[in-house]
């Protein structure tokens, strides 16, 4: 009996992502869905020697996300892909911004003591 039930469970979620205000059959799914490509690149970018990373990229994609996280919240209806994008966008550039700022004064600490 429980067997049967599960299935319809699912059915009913999928149709009420569907036909959520922010689901697949509007631009709101689909604009945060594809700027996870943005995060995406920047996880990529781990790999990239931190004096070839941007400050001005970062500092823009860290604004970004903080600032549209918080927009996520506050609209209605609620746009938790938009919001999770954002925190990632956020979370990633600020990683960047770190590495960039540690290389930087670093190397010239070394500079300034030869």
């Amino acid at each position: 009996m429980g067997r049967t039930k599960t299935p319809l469970m699912a059915a009913a979620k999928l149709q009420a992502l569907w036909n959520h205000p922010a689901g697949p059959k509007t631009i709101h799914f689909w604009a945060p869905t594809f700027k996870w490509g943005i995060s995406i690149a920047n996880i990529a970018d781990f790999s990239k020697p931190p004096e070839k990373l941007s400050y001005p990229q970062q500092i823009a994609v860290t604004a970004t996300g903080l600032i549209w996280s918080r927009y996520s919240t506050v609209i209605t209806p609620k746009n938790w892909n938009l919001f999770s994008v954002n925190v990632a966008m956020a979370g990633t550039g600020l990683y960047q911004l770190s590495r960039k700022l540690r290389h930087d004064y670093s190397s010239e600490a070394a500079a300034a003591k030869e």
